[in-house]
């Protein structure tokens, strides 16, 4: 479609030209007219009265012979002058056109963004999607703990439509990570896919972002019941962090270090979001006190935010801690189950495109690492998760079809994985890049598709990928999103996850 300013300025610009151009014929005509009209008078018959002189007059005055030079020249440069005078403004016009950078006539064709620039804005936009995406799932959470399922469900609606827009373009970025496809105009289409399905999750969230709004009304008596709701919260958090301190000190007796390794660091980073929500809530009422409804409610989004991080960091201390409870109970039926398929492979002969080369050297690794694990059961202090992961890889790897134990095993593996990744890029989300987000999208589909192998896999790649950006960012421990009070990340999309105070 084509703008009003697009069609209206060319217009404009040929109407002056035309101006121009009319007054430079004007010019050549009056000039010709002006150097015609001696010649037209020298042949005239019908006399001349010639006024009555006196004696000085006569005796002074030259003979009237014909026409002067000046009569001749004068019209002819003043002729050429205004030929010059516009033929110079034309050009200026024209040279000024082509080269201006402010508004003035635009072009009606854009230049065409290279495929950089094009690769760059999808980037952007995957980010800036998922952070919305993810800053209004921690706002709704509040929501949910104060009003009814049905007062809440418009926007669970639209959360969840912004995420399967979210998923289907990271799913378009991955293949076109991956080369695919690889024509250049298809490439190009691929990336403006990105960008459009990115658009839409926005749009969805920007669209329930003002009813929102409305329901909790917290710049107005909504305002008091949402503080209670915080710092009811916080008060429930607090003491969990407490217990989450002692429940990896336990793991630190009972497992090896790299079973809490991805939790390192996790109790400290939520006493810090604590602190940092404490110090909101208390802007909050204080500005709440004051009348400042506007900045109330930005410091309660902020502090919010604080405690929906400080939350995923527990909760991934306590998933950790119950998911290793459970693979220990697991770990002794995925090694006989596990033995009953190497047993059975022995017996079927060769599966599928193996050879038996490869057969036997694939049932000789599987021994290998049951028998390292049956090692360290009784050596004492191990990885449990570990262990399950590689009992389900061994077998895998010996592709007997079968299921059971070693199924489940790499199940309850990929699932801690995937999580343990989703809660590193949620709390870090302000310095992680488009690839990690890519990854880990795609381990969330692969473990929904049933393909537990990968998903463990891709999970860890993506864990792997965002806490290099972490380290390159110069900080192992990132803040949460700060405010001054004038506006704080929330439900919505681009347009209204930070409301600014106006």
């Amino acid at each position: 479609m084509t703008s009003s300013l697009i069609r209206g300025r060319p217009r404009r610009a040929k109407a002056h030209i035309c101006v121009r151009v009319a007054h430079a014929v004007l010019g050549v005509v009056v000039g010709a007219g002006w150097l015609m009209l001696p010649v037209m008078t020298v042949g005239a018959q019908d006399p001349v009265p010639v006024a009555p002189a006196g004696t000085v007059a006569s005796s002074a005055a030259p003979p009237q012979d014909g026409t002067s030079t000046t009569d001749l020249v004068l019209p002819l440069i003043v002729g050429v002058a205004a030929v010059a005078l516009a033929g110079y403004g034309y050009l200026r016009r024209t040279r000024r056109a082509r080269t201006r950078t402010t508004p003035g006539i635009v072009s009606a064709a854009p230049p065409t963004p290279t495929p950089a620039d094009s690769e760059r804005q999808a980037r952007a936009a995957l980010v800036l999607a998922d952070d919305c995406v993810r800053t209004s799932r921690e706002e709704l959470t509040f929501v949910q703990g104060r009003f009814t399922e049905a007062e809440t469900e418009p926007f669970v609606h639209a959360l969840r439509a912004a995420e399967t827009e979210l998923s289907a373009a990271f799913a378009i970025w991955r293949r076109y990570e991956q080369g695919v496809p690889e024509d250049d105009v298809a490439r190009r289409q691929a990336l403006v896919g990105v960008v459009g399905r990115c658009a839409e999750a926005g749009r969805r969230l920007d669209a329930e972002a003002p009813a929102l709004d409305r329901l909790r009304e917290l710049e107005g008596p909504g305002l008091a019941g949402a503080l209670e709701v915080a710092e009811g919260r916080f008060r429930e958090l607090a003491g969990r962090t407490m217990t989450a301190q002692d429940t990896l000190t336990a793991l630190h007796d009972s497992c090896t270090p790299s079973a809490t390794e991805p939790v390192l660091g996790h109790v400290e980073q939520a006493k810090d979001r604590l602190v940092f929500a404490t110090t909101r809530l208390n802007e909050a009422r204080q500005r709440a006190d004051a009348g400042d409804g506007a900045r109330a409610a930005a410091h309660l989004r902020a502090a919010e935010g604080a405690v929906a991080q400080a939350d995923v960091l527990v909760t991934g201390v306590e998933r950790l801690a119950a998911e290793l409870r459970e693979a220990a109970k697991l770990v002794p039926a995925a090694l006989t189950g596990a033995e009953a398929e190497i047993a059975a492979a022995r017996k079927g002969g060769v599966p599928g495109p193996l050879t038996s080369g490869e057969l036997h050297a694939r049932l000789a690794h599987a021994d290998r690492v049951l028998t390292a694990v049956r090692q360290e059961l009784t050596s004492g202090p191990y990885d449990p998760l570990d262990a399950l992961r590689r009992i389900a890889r061994a077998v895998e790897r010996l592709e007997t079809g079968h299921t059971g134990a070693s199924s489940a095993a790499a199940l309850l593996v990929a699932r801690s994985s995937v999580a343990g990744a989703e809660g590193f890029v949620t709390v870090h989300r302000t310095v992680v890049g488009p690839e990690a987000r890519s990854q880990l999208a795609a381990a969330v589909r692969a473990l929904g598709a049933g393909d537990p192998a990968r998903a463990d896999t891709l999970s860890r790649e993506a864990r792997e990928t965002a806490e290099r950006d972490v380290r390159a960012h110069g900080n192992a421990s990132v803040d949460v999103e700060d405010t001054d009070g004038s506006s704080a990340p929330g439900f919505g999309g681009p347009q209204t996850r930070t409301r600014p105070v106006t």
